[in-house]
């Protein structure tokens, strides 16, 4: 089954793909939420309009996703969480605590458009990929260290 997709939906497509799903999975979460709509020929006449409409803005919002790209290039981040004495710390490092130590630096961005590919349950060196826009993304690598006093 064909749908349009109203906004992003992580490892699925961006706001207007058409992407093929399950019909299951079409008709019984995406349409009821509001998530898609069905790809009738009708609704793919107005999706070109709205698209040719729209490509002036859309330039200027990837403009703008290539700006915030450069400014977080160079970004590096040191997170620090209770850990015990052989490296392994208690829960792990999410998408949650890389935002909020984007937003100590100054840059706000949003916890859903950052991805962590393996979950971080140990001390080291990781990365995590921020997508800013479907055609840009930056890796920003991030280190895990434990707090001052927390091993034990």
């Amino acid at each position: 089954m064909q749908v349009i997709l109203k906004e992003d939906i992580l490892n699925l497509g961006y706001k207007d793909d058409v992407v093929t799903v399950k019909s299951g999975y079409g008709r019984n979460y995406l349409i009821p939420q509001g998530k898609a709509v069905i790809a009738t020929p009708s609704a793919l006449k107005q999706l070109a309009e709205n698209n040719k409409q729209r490509a002036h803005k859309l330039e200027k919002i990837k403009q703008d996703a290539i700006e915030l790209a450069a400014k977080l290039e160079g970004v590096a981040l040191t997170i620090a969480t209770k850990a015990s004495a052989t490296g392994k710390i208690y829960g792990s490092v999410t998408n949650i605590q890389i935002a909020e130590a984007l937003a100590k630096l100054g840059h706000e961005i949003d916890r859903k458009i950052i991805v962590v590919k393996e979950a971080v349950k140990e001390l080291g060196a990781f990365k995590a990929t921020v997508k800013l826009h479907k055609e840009v993304s930056v890796e920003i690598p991030f280190e895990v260290v434990a707090e001052e006093g927390a091993a034990e």
